[in-house]
């Protein structure tokens, strides 16, 4: 799908979103075609002419005004993470900066990877542009993925996704205590990633086969919610110490395009932070997470 006819149905799926009265319109009874505002009830409300604002949605105006595109976030009451969006996909990048992109494989500065592996006892990892992950530090992996290969983020033909572990890899749907919620949450940011990076081969490959492996993930998809990933608090079932309620901090690299380090972290004097300690502890003696790990035998 073309960047502008995203464009076009990230702005029908938020009028959807708004019924005339939430804007202020009056109503006048009886079934309305289809729901939400109408395209020129929204033109209205933002102060430009109905042959305008279609234009806008099919994608013909490619120099829309920032004050044109903040009177349509106005209107459709976008949060800040959906504004950022409506812009990246009103004003997408050159074709040049995408094949740059997608040509280099990410990598992690050695710095960064110095950082994660500092953090001892605490879970850290690294996530690329396109939810790769890059690197992980020892407990970011038992927390996350003990069931696969330590160093599989070296490997840049093996390295975990986070959007494809959770959706396609059944450890991780038993993970979360709140599976539906953290769903909701990455394909959010995935939209965002999409807008950021139209036509990045390497997300549009993802997307696909998220969209034909799971019906989970095309159904959201088809939502365009769109929301950035901040601080988050989870409850994790692990396979090996429990149940643990961590709170994930997420910090953008400045220095590496769409770079970001997750760390994840228990309250203080808390339970949680008890299961964490013991996971170190085994994490410490290289325990052998993947058996049990496996789905299919008995949980201690």
């Amino acid at each position: 799908m073309g960047i502008y006819a995203e464009l076009g149905e990230f702005l029908r799926s938020r009028r959807a979103r708004l019924r005339p009265e939430d804007a202020g319109l009056p109503t006048y009874g009886g079934q309305r075609r289809v729901p939400g505002l109408r395209r020129e009830e929204l033109a209205q409300l933002a102060g430009v002419s109905a042959g305008y604002y279609t234009r806008l949605e099919q994608g013909q105006s490619p120099n829309a005004s920032d004050a044109v595109l903040d009177a349509v976030a106005r209107v459709l009451r976008l949060d800040d993470a959906e504004c950022a969006h409506l812009y990246s996909l009103a004003r997408p990048r050159r074709s040049v900066t995408r094949r740059r992109v997608a040509a280099k494989p990410e990598q992690v500065r050695p710095g960064v990877r110095l950082m994660i592996e500092s953090f001892g006892d605490v879970p850290a990892l690294v996530m690329g542009r396109f939810l790769d992950v890059l690197a992980w530090n020892p407990m970011a992996h038992a927390l996350l993925a003990g069931h696969l290969d330590l160093d599989a983020p070296n490997r840049i033909a093996d390295r975990p996704n986070i959007a494809r572990m959770l959706f396609l890899d059944p450890h991780m749907r038993e993970l979360y205590s709140e599976w539906t919620c953290k769903a909701r949450s990455t394909v959010a940011d995935l939209r965002l990633i999409a807008g950021r990076h139209p036509g990045a081969p390497e997300l549009s490959e993802l997307i696909g086969e998220l969209a034909l492996g799971s019906p989970e993930f095309a159904k959201l998809w088809a939502a365009h919610a769109v929301g950035d990933c901040g601080t988050a608090a989870r409850t994790y079932c692990h396979p090996v110490v429990g149940t643990m309620a961590l709170m994930a901090e997420f910090m953008v690299l400045p220095d590496d395009e769409g770079q970001r380090v997750a760390v994840f972290n228990a309250e203080p004097g808390s339970p949680s932070e008890a299961a964490l300690r013991m996971l170190a502890d085994l994490t410490a003696t290289a325990a052998p997470f993947v058996g049990l790990w496996d789905t299919k035998g008995d949980r201690p």
